[in-house]
């Protein structure tokens, strides 16, 4: 017999909470006052302080684009804490960091994940790093993992994050970069020196875990000429029956004949307002490989941009999308040909579910001098009932006759058929949807570091109890 209710989604290894116990926090609301006590708190240098302040001036001035995406409506900005100060300092040992901080992370896996198998690790909780550790053999190579505000503050490195701070996502680019500019807190600092290939991964890991705040943290990298770097990001957050807003900035810049690898699992709460923004820009050889899951979110804008300004520079896309019940998530990616023999792929799945609506928006532009660019373009949908909706809005822009480039979108409906064939072998209805879904998104797995496709594998799994059959 067919599944004609859907049951609620036991997602309580992400939906645990603590007390709040933060030790400072702003008011509610978007006020020059408010920055100035952000930019005091962070002990900003005055050129941060002034960038701040124009930044919400140009928020202030800036409308949100009409007939774009899906509504907003129930984001109030003035109901938003734009800052929230966990109960303790970074610290560089875990032992040292507060209890109900380290069991949240305890519980999601991180120190385990960083004694196992990474280089370096960074936990943001709230709007404050409280965890930053890089293995020694790592730092020895002169490699530079650190929160960002730290970095800003060293004479070695200050000069450089002015130099690249918020230049490849200008806060005229859209509301919410200007949003972020103005009030953003944590966040991470890498810097691969030329000639370093880390053959091991750094991570970072956002808890949003106060009612009703937003999480702004910038995640700036610089990955030298000849070098390589895998770049680890999770997020995730409780759920609560309010508002809350994720708008942090991730900038990469790709040396020449570099590669940058950046891997992310967003799964924030179904109460969650994700409108983040991601940007690379790629050198001449260079290379950059994005892997991408989204699976938590209320409503999500999310599309990571490739500009590949060198000859022969490259870009990869990789990504999968699971929309649920009471989720719009509108996700994607673009990619900017500046040089001769430029080449980007883009593969890309979406899984939607009990009335859940995904939207995958691409857009390739190849500039006139960007002879003998290849692009392809790939997206297949799987729908797993009649009230989801899927909806793919491609956007190509060539300007030159010396190019190959191609789109292709698919989508479809698990087949009874598949489902009647496993059931056959004594596996049970649900399971075999699972099992459907897993291989529909195995492509997105392989790409992700093992405790990462466990976890996706996981949020499949919870995501389809109750799916309607």
């Amino acid at each position: 017999m067919k599944k004609t209710q859907v049951g609620d989604i036991d997602r309580s290894l992400y939906d645990f909470r603590y007390e709040e116990k933060d030790s400072y926090r702003v008011e509610n609301g978007l006020t020059p006052e408010i920055v100035n006590e952000i930019s005091d708190k962070k002990n900003d240098p005055e050129w941060m302080r002034k960038f701040r302040l124009s930044c919400l001036d140009i928020y202030n001035k800036s409308r949100m684009a009409d007939n774009w995406g899906p509504s907003i409506e129930g984001l109030d900005m003035d109901n938003i804490v734009t800052y929230v100060k966990p109960n303790t300092n970074m610290k560089d040992d875990w032992k040292n960091v507060p209890d109900d901080i380290k069991n949240t992370f305890e519980k999601l896996g991180i120190p385990q994940a960083e004694r196992e198998s990474l280089a370096g690790v960074g936990a943001q909780y709230d709007s404050e790093l409280v965890y930053h550790n890089v293995k020694k053999e790592v730092a020895e190579q002169g490699v530079v993992y650190t929160d960002l505000e730290s970095a800003m503050h060293d004479e070695r490195y200050a000069k450089m994050i002015e130099e690249h701070f918020m230049k490849l996502v200008p806060p005229t680019d859209h509301k919410f970069a200007a949003l972020h500019g103005a009030v953003w807190s944590g966040g991470s600092f890498v810097y691969v020196p030329e000639g370093v290939h880390l053959e091991i991964p750094l991570q970072s890991y956002f808890r949003l875990n106060a009612k009703g705040a937003g999480q702004f943290e910038h995640t700036l990298i610089i990955v030298s000429d000849n070098a390589y770097l895998h770049f680890i990001e999770g997020c995730s957050a409780p759920k609560y029956n309010v508002a809350n807003l994720h708008a942090g900035c991730v900038e990469l810049f790709v040396g020449k004949n570099s590669k940058l690898r950046y891997s992310t699992i967003e799964n924030w709460s179904k109460n969650m307002y994700n409108l983040n923004t991601k940007r690379a820009i790629v050198d001449e050889g260079g290379t950059i490989e994005w892997v991408s899951g989204s699976f938590g979110s209320h409503v999500s804008y999310l599309y990571p941009m490739s500009i590949l300004n060198g000859k022969g520079s490259r870009c990869e896309f990789t990504g999968i999308t699971f929309a649920g019940a009471g989720q719009n998530l509108d996700t994607g990616t673009k990619v900017v040909h500046n040089a001769p023999e430029t080449s980007s792929y883009v593969n890309t799945k979406s899984i939607s579910k009990s009335g859940g609506i995904s939207t995958f928006r691409s857009e390739v532009i190849v500039n006139p001098n960007a002879k003998g660019t290849k692009s392809s373009v790939s997206c297949e949908s799987l729908m797993l009932d009649s009230a989801s909706r899927s909806d793919t809005i491609p956007a190509i822009d060539v300007r030159t006759a010396d190019a190959d480039v191609g789109h292709e979108a698919k989508i479809g409906r698990i087949s009874d058929d598949a489902v009647f064939y496993l059931m056959s072998r004594g596996i049970s209805e649900a399971e075999a949807r699972a099992m459907i879904v897993r291989g529909f998104a195995d492509n997105v797995s392989k790409e992700l570091p093992l405790e990462y496709a466990v976890e996706m594998n996981n949020l499949i799994r919870l995501e389809m109890v109750g799916t309607v059959g």
